[in-house]
């Protein structure tokens, strides 16, 4: 089932990097197990009950998303590119759908919880694109509903950053460069398949907690909680991995 709602600019750099197959091949071994274990860890602590729905944002290939139906939620994903909901829409059945979607456009349903998860969140250049996100999930949530923002930690990010790293999957030798500017985070990724040469990019805003409070009272959101990893340990600003945001 899809939802062809777009902002997007088809130049704008996830559209083709997300659409391309390499992509998928360069994050095909993504701990599967790590991410269940958060999405049983994170539906409990929200006392989120068997039949409840859960609107995944930008769910890619619907790894979360699959997980979550199998607990017994009413699952919704959606995501703008065409080959990642291609792939998860043969998984549907009765608790489980997947929509070609803008996340900055909010669908026409309310949830019992939205969940925006493993850094798919700040891709856009212009803030007011993260304020149309912000908002539309807050149009997506139910009365008692609530959000949950998986974001990476930039102040971790910024002291563990490997500038520099090589990696063969399927035979192909990624090259990847990351690097870190006062508004984003980079990771230039160039390899070679069959005598021609590929060159991708990930952009994403260097948002600090600071950063999202001020985008999430804008959007009439609030922070009711932080955690710091994928066991739900604190959060702290210097040593935490990720920076998770349970808003309503």
């Amino acid at each position: 089932m899809m939802n062809n709602s777009s902002l997007h600019n088809k130049n704008d750099w996830f559209v083709s990097w997300f659409d391309s197959p390499y992509y998928h091949t360069l994050y095909k071994n993504r701990d599967d197990s790590e991410a269940q274990q958060f999405m049983t860890r994170l539906t409990e602590y929200l006392n989120l009950e068997s039949g409840d729905t859960v609107l995944d944002v930008a769910c890619g290939k619907g790894r979360h998303a699959l997980f979550l139906a199998s607990l017994g939620f009413q699952v919704t994903g959606m995501d703008l590119s065409q080959n990642s909901i291609e792939h998860a829409s043969q998984f549907e059945k009765e608790n489980l759908r997947f929509f070609k979607h803008d996340m900055r456009i909010p669908m026409k349903a309310q949830y019992d919880a939205v969940f925006n998860l493993f850094t798919s969140f700040g891709y856009f250049e212009d803030e007011k694109d993260d304020l149309l996100t912000l908002q539309s999930f807050r149009k997506n949530l139910k009365e008692n509903g609530v959000g949950i923002i998986d974001f990476l930690n930039v102040p971790y990010v910024e002291k563990q950053l490997i500038e520099n790293e090589v990696k063969t999957i399927d035979g192909i030798e990624f090259t990847i460069h990351r690097s870190v500017t006062k508004t984003h985070i980079l990771k230039n990724i160039a390899f070679n398949v069959d005598g021609i040469e590929h060159n991708y990019f990930e952009k994403v805003r260097s948002l600090k907690l600071s950063d999202f409070q001020k985008l999430l009272e804008k959007s009439d959101l609030q922070i009711v909680e932080l955690f710091g990893d994928y066991q739900l340990n604190p959060y702290h600003s210097s040593n935490s991995e990720r920076l998770i945001m349970m808003v309503v």
